[in-house]
């Protein structure tokens, strides 16, 4: 049994996503684009009508959704806030390991692209939404509302900066410590 192909528009969303994520927004072309979603010319602008543009937005939209269920999923089950903070570090080790992320795909597609008021504005909702995620979850276990702000926005800047010396290390386990640092 075949699984059907995705909508044009979803293959466009998902396929930029990846490029950008792997290559950057001014690396990668239109044609790129549409190549790698196997999508007729005239699909990119029925969907997104301003085109590049419109859909970084998507794509970074799209990237988000994928963490913020990661986010949750992570402290569904845990029993604790730094037991939901080991976990979702874990799980971004591991996504690490499986598909060699070079970078944050909302930042690689936002604050690579244009240097744009919308793109800034976008990825400053992206990030508040996933520290307004762990903050719910801090909030859950208990903690004080200043706390849980405050845990939710350490842990988000420990991923960010874990996830760079990653990079740089090309060492997965650097995400892996970050929860003994909360």
């Amino acid at each position: 049994m075949t699984t059907p192909a995705l909508p044009t528009k979803d293959r466009l969303i998902q396929s930029a996503a990846t490029l950008f994520r792997t290559r950057g927004y001014h690396g990668v072309g239109l044609a790129d684009l549409l190549s790698h979603a196997k999508a007729p010319k005239g699909s990119l602008y029925h969907h997104f009508p301003n085109g590049k543009s419109d859909l970084a937005m998507a794509a970074a939209t799209w990237a988000s959704d994928q963490m913020l269920r990661l986010i949750a999923a992570s402290f569904d089950g845990a029993k604790t806030f730094k037991d939901g903070a080991t976990t979702l570090c874990f799980k971004l080790a591991k996504l690490f390991d499986l598909t060699g992320w070079d970078t944050c795909p909302i930042a690689a597609t936002l604050f690579e692209g244009p240097d744009n008021t919308e793109f800034r504005a976008h990825a400053s909702h992206i990030y508040e939404g996933w520290i307004a995620e762990v903050h719910d979850h801090a909030e859950r276990f208990g903690l004080p509302e200043d706390e849980a702000q405050t845990n939710a926005e350490n842990l988000f800047v420990l991923i960010q900066g874990g996830w760079m010396l990653a990079r740089a290390r090309r060492d997965s386990d650097v995400l892996r410590t970050l929860p003994a640092l909360l």
